[in-house]
């Protein structure tokens, strides 16, 4: 068994938008600390930046355990396996403080 291309390629795609997007606001806080902005302004847009790593981190485990799947060869039906590895981001996410 095999893990899709297009399903790899979008995965990354969807993964990689959202690193960039992060990139952008960690620059942007970079420029608000050399900018001397208030204190709760820089801490409202961290915030937002660990939401958004939290975010990403789950779409990679999901990624991950997905491929796992695949790559296992026992392949249950979709809705039942993504609700799965829904269950087990979940987890894993609380798990790691996520």
């Amino acid at each position: 068994m095999y893990f899709p291309d297009t399903m790899k390629e979008e995965m990354q795609g969807n993964i990689l938008a959202r690193l960039k997007k992060i990139e952008g606001q960690v620059r942007g806080l970079q420029a608000m600390v050399a900018e001397d902005r208030e204190c709760d302004q820089i801490l409202t847009q961290v915030r937002a930046a660990q939401s958004a790593l939290r975010a990403v981190s789950k779409l990679i485990i999901r990624s991950y355990l997905l491929k796992c799947c695949y790559e296992a060869g026992d392949r249950p039906a979709p809705e039942d396996m993504l609700q799965r590895l829904d269950k087990v981001v979940e987890v894993l996410t609380k798990f790691i403080g996520a």
